[in-house]
C-alpha cells in the first residue's frame, strides 16, 4: 500500500505523467497448501477484528485484502492466483474470487498501454 500511497502522491503533485492517469495494478500469488488454507485464530488485545477475518484462512484474508485495495482505490485492479508446487511449475493456478482474475488484471492492463499508446500519438 505503501507504494500505491507514493504513486498516487507524485501524481497529485504533478512529479508524475500529467496528462496520463497512472494505473496501478496488484498481483498476488499464494501458495495453494494446508497451512494457507486453514483458519488461522485470532488475537484481539487490544481491539477487536472485523468478524470476516474471523476464523479466516490466509487465503481468504488475502482475498479480503485484494478487493479492499481496489474497493479503496489504491489499485485499479488487483489479482489474487494460488497456485501449488507441483501445478505452478508447469504454469497452472487457481482464482478463487471471479473478480480478482488474471483476465481481468491483464484487460485493464491492456486498455491502459492502448490509451497510453493514443495519448502519444496525439
Amino acid at each position: 500500500m505503501g507504494s500505491a500511497l507514493d504513486l498516487w502522491t507524485a501524481y497529485r503533485e504533478g512529479a508524475y505523467n500529467k496528462t496520463l492517469k497512472p494505473w496501478l495494478g496488484y498481483l498476488f500469488l499464494l501458495e495453494d497448501c494446508p497451512e494457507s488454507q486453514k483458519p488461522v485464530r485470532v488475537q484481539e488485545p487490544h481491539f477487536k477484528v472485523f468478524p470476516e477475518f474471523v476464523d479466516a484462512s490466509y487465503a481468504r484474508r488475502y482475498e479480503l485484502f485484494c478487493h479492499k485495495l481496489v474497493r479503496e482505490r489504491h489499485y485499479n485492479v488487483a489479482a489474487f492466483l494460488m497456485s501449488d508446487r507441483k501445478r505452478g511449475l508447469k504454469g497452472r493456478y487457481s482464482e478463487p474470487a471471479e473478480d480478482l482474475t488474471f483476465e481481468i488484471f491483464a484487460r485493464s492492463l491492456a486498455a491502459q498501454v492502448t490509451a497510453f499508446g493514443v495519448s502519444k500519438t496525439r
